[in-house]
């Protein structure tokens, strides 16, 4: 009889190290791309939040081209003040994200009225007031797009966790289901003459 190897006699439990180390690797590989994908929509977030604060960074320097032309505090002025005042103490994502929506639609509520009012010549024709008005615009677009990538993002991460068999290991390491952004019922953008310039 044929003495056997180290390999032969040892097939079985070989065998079975082999497939516990592949079943680990495969398991510390989903666990690190389930890190990956949640990084990934909080560094989304962070851009969203960056162009929130471009925003409200920019909100005094209007109110103060404003108030040099028009010389009064108009509603829509009161309106921008408060909605940059919730921006900044929202202590939460969506409470952030709610109060920037409210913040851009206050600004282009305001926008809106001096665009189509002409009893304010010197605002419209104001330097100052055109290129914030432009810098306005353009951070309002950043923070759509922002927002729609952060939207892709959550999909990426959410059919990570909910396929099979991702899913059967999400909840062990403690990952679940992240909201989409939802626009609610107070989300609306204004009807354009509402407030009052003086």
């Amino acid at each position: 009889m044929a003495k056997q190897s180290f390999f032969e006699k040892n097939m079985v439990p070989l065998a079975v190290v082999v497939i516990l180390l592949l079943a680990g690797l495969y398991v510390i590989g989903m666990y690190n791309n389930f890190v990956r994908l949640d990084q990934d929509i909080n560094a989304k977030w962070s851009e969203v939040e960056n162009q929130y604060q471009r925003q409200s960074d920019l909100i005094p320097n209007l109110i103060s081209v404003v108030s040099s032309a028009v010389s009064v505090e108009t509603e829509y002025v009161q309106n921008i003040t408060e909605a940059r005042s919730r921006w900044q103490s929202a202590q939460t994502t969506y409470d952030k994200d709610v109060a920037g929506v409210q913040m851009n639609n206050a600004i282009t509520a305001f926008v809106s009225a001096v665009a189509t009012l002409e009893d304010y010549p010197e605002l419209q024709a104001n330097q100052q007031y055109t290129l914030l008005f432009d810098e306005l615009t353009g951070t309002q677009n950043r923070i759509t797009v922002a927002r729609g990538r952060y939207i892709e993002t959550i999909q990426s991460y959410n059919v990570g966790v909910k396929s099979f068999p991702a899913n059967l290991f999400a909840s062990m390491f403690g990952f679940s289901e992240k909201q989409y952004y939802e626009a609610t019922a107070e989300l609306v953008t204004p009807t354009l003459g509402t407030g009052q310039l003086p």
